[in-house]
């Protein structure tokens, strides 16, 4: 059985408004200082670029910004969505910078990267939903950075008509799109999406493109139950999704959604070892784990696990 602080088992029924004075020590980390950090950061700002490292304010920043590590946030910095778990500010668009693309395919060569990861805001106010930028970010980076493998974390293009159409055709190694949460959550905690929508897009990629990987992460301790996080692993399998990421949800201010849970270490890897048995063919389970979290390495390894299982296959 999966337990935290209480049994991982029925929704959660706990007073909303409860508030943990600490978080445990298995999800403390080192302040964000090094070399590697501020030739980082001091990259971003001469490019005037935006990380969702920092809008998001990731417990990750110092390890992988000391590695030069860092995940390009395009589309401006303001969404148009207000999901209750999100820090990145929500209110009226900034105007598409038409220069973002050169500027992050140059940050991407300066930072060395061997893998990039290049997620977004939510622009609901476009008709493509940012899906031409991300294409024109993609083709750049492929220009300048030709060996630079490339992974897009993107909104779900909700009401966007050919928008997956777009990204698709630029040929991204990975495509990846976070569910959140389960669905009897989304009201609460995603409430501008919809999870079966998110479900099709992902099923969709691999019907465009089957040579591109897949890739959806979970937040858990928002209040879900045990039974409810093994079926959106079921859903991710039949849309046919190869990477399941699952970490700890941490509040970033009072204002937002409260942590009802923090799962320990021992339950995550009960949580990745399920994972692993509904045939992913990457699992990352960790409590802080995060989207992009150690996401070259992780690309590696995917690529073997799916050569393995096309040669086993035989």
């Amino acid at each position: 059985m999966i337990v935290s602080a209480r049994p991982f088992e029925e929704p959660s029924l706990e007073n909303p408004k409860k508030k943990y004075k600490r978080k445990p020590d298995w999800i403390r980390v080192k302040a964000p200082v090094s070399p590697g950090y501020n030739e980082t950061k001091n990259i971003m700002r001469g490019l005037k670029l935006n990380t969702v490292c920092e809008e998001a304010a990731c417990p990750n920043i110092g390890e992988c910004w000391a590695k030069k590590h860092a995940t390009f946030m395009i589309l401006g910095s303001v969404c148009t969505r207000a999901c209750a778990f999100c820090n990145i500010k929500t209110g009226r668009p900034d105007l598409l910078d038409p220069h973002e693309p050169d500027h992050v395919a140059e940050a991407t060569m300066k930072l060395g990267l061997e893998h990039v990861v290049i997620t977004s805001v939510d622009r609901d106010d476009l008709d493509d939903g940012g899906a031409q930028h991300f294409s024109q970010v993609i083709r750049k980076i492929r220009l300048i950075s030709p060996k630079t493998t490339i992974e897009v974390l993107t909104p779900d293009f909700l009401r966007k008509d050919h928008a997956l159409e777009i990204i698709v055709k630029a040929k991204p190694d990975v495509f990846n799109h976070n569910v959140e949460t389960v669905p009897r959550l989304y009201p609460s905690v995603r409430p501008g999406a919809r999870y079966f929508h998110s479900m099709h897009l992902l099923s969709q990629v691999k019907k465009l493109d089957p040579s591109i990987f897949t890739k959806s992460g979970l937040m858990v301790g928002l209040g879900e139950n045990k039974k409810e996080v093994y079926q959106v692993m079921d859903d991710m399998r039949s849309a046919d999704i190869d990477f399941i990421t699952i970490g700890q949800y941490l509040q970033p201010t009072p204002k937002h959604h409260p942590v009802v849970d923090f799962i320990t270490p021992d339950n995550f890897k009960a949580l990745e070892k399920m994972a692993w048995g509904k045939g992913f063919l990457m699992v990352s389970a960790t409590p802080l784990t995060r989207s992009s979290y150690h996401a070259g390495a992780d690309f590696k390894r995917l690529k073997a696990a799916r050569s393995e299982k096309a040669t086993s296959s035989f």
